[in-house]
């Protein structure tokens, strides 16, 4: 505790520190619940700078929106539970700091008595897409201009590209396993469809918002009484498709069963799910161009595709990515992943039919 307080002693914060504690479960970030004898708490985080290389860039994105809807928010009762807050360093604006092993660190304020969900029910599929479709209107307006986090995070080209080099090289000699094949032939007639949204983006149809990126139910907190505070997470908060925040969240939350399930009996796609997400979201984002709305379906489709693909190019090379837990998890992954693909794909008359009249 005693480095960790020397750290948090870098920022400017009220009170003294007494005690920190691990926080929450997050893969990415090490996090720390700060209590003070001051009138605020804190909660400190190791900024995981080996997928975020650019913490500076980061920060200033994270800075950027918080100040936009703390300003849009001005006036609201307790601001600091409904927008985070990030405490500089006492040494300078920064709000963040290096220590000497080169790690990075940030303070921000804890929200007090807030609450977050981990299970995906229709009611709070509802508050998701309610959440996040209100969380990029406010942000349809920044003025700031914010750079890539983990720069062609959703590129469907880089991916399909990734995967057509991997099968070139054959890295791990796993080409002429047939199931390797089997997978290859349903992915690839959809290359070019999958593809849409960039192309679209280059012939000036598709703009680019400032998304979320990561839009999980436990990425907003939520008041006692069930109420939505804010939207947390921030760390690829950054410029791509609303086909992001719509179609990353359905990919996890609509799934009838994990993305690695072996049984492929149990995957599929809940309508449920979809609608009450849908619902929310539409309610909420009303800036949607008419190309962006009239492809949401096709963002249903494009994330079960594209972390297929991703799968897969990582099962090609030898499993030097993702972290697996028997050797053939990465095509199990991607078995799913299709699977999931192909029953989005059924289901696409009832989701264009039920966008169409929201």
């Amino acid at each position: 505790m005693k480095d960790l307080s020397s750290i948090v002693n870098q920022f400017s914060i009220a009170g003294t520190v007494k005690e920190i504690i691990p926080l929450g479960n997050g893969l990415i970030n090490d996090t720390y619940k700060v209590t003070t004898d001051g009138p605020e708490d804190y909660v400190l985080q190791r900024i995981n700078n080996a997928i975020f290389q650019d913490v500076e860039l980061l920060q200033n994105n994270i800075v950027a929106v918080t100040n936009h809807l703390r300003r849009k928010l001005a006036g609201t009762q307790d601001l600091d539970r409904h927008v985070l807050r990030f405490m500089p360093l006492k040494v300078s604006s920064k709000t963040y700091y290096k220590d000497a092993e080169d790690k990075y660190w940030r303070l921000s304020v804890f929200v007090k008595d807030s609450y977050t969900h981990d299970a995906v029910t229709p009611e709070y599929a509802f508050y998701a897409g309610e959440a996040f479709g209100h969380f990029e209107s406010m942000l349809a307006d920044l003025p700031d201009s914010i750079g890539e986090t983990i720069p062609d995070f959703h590129n469907m080209e880089l991916r399909a590209r990734q995967l057509r080099e991997a099968e070139a090289a054959d890295k791990a000699g796993r080409m002429s396993d047939p199931r390797v094949k089997e997978l290859l032939a349903r992915i690839h007639p959809w290359e070019e469809e999958m593809c849409k949204a960039e192309r679209l983006y280059r012939e000036g149809l598709l703009p680019k918002r400032v998304c979320h990126c990561d839009t999980k139910v436990n990425n907003i907190l939520f008041d006692a009484d069930g109420n939505i505070l804010c939207v947390i997470d921030l760390d690829t908060v950054m410029p791509s498709f609303v086909f992001s925040d719509f179609g990353d969240f359905l990919r996890t939350g609509a799934a009838t069963a994990p993305e690695d399930e072996p049984d492929l009996d149990k995957m599929g796609f809940n309508m449920e799910i979809f609608k009450a997400f849908a619902k929310g979201y539409l309610s909420e984002a009303k800036f949607l161009t008419p190309i962006e709305k009239e492809n949401l379906p096709y963002a249903v489709q494009l994330f079960p595709y594209m972390q297929a693909v991703r799968f897969l190019a990582d099962y090609i090379n030898g499993d030097t990515y993702y972290k697996i837990k028997y050797q053939e998890h990465n095509l199990v992954r991607t078995a799913a992943q299709m699977k999931l693909f192909d029953s989005v794909t059924a289901a696409l008359p009832e989701i264009k039919e039920y966008i169409a009249i929201i």
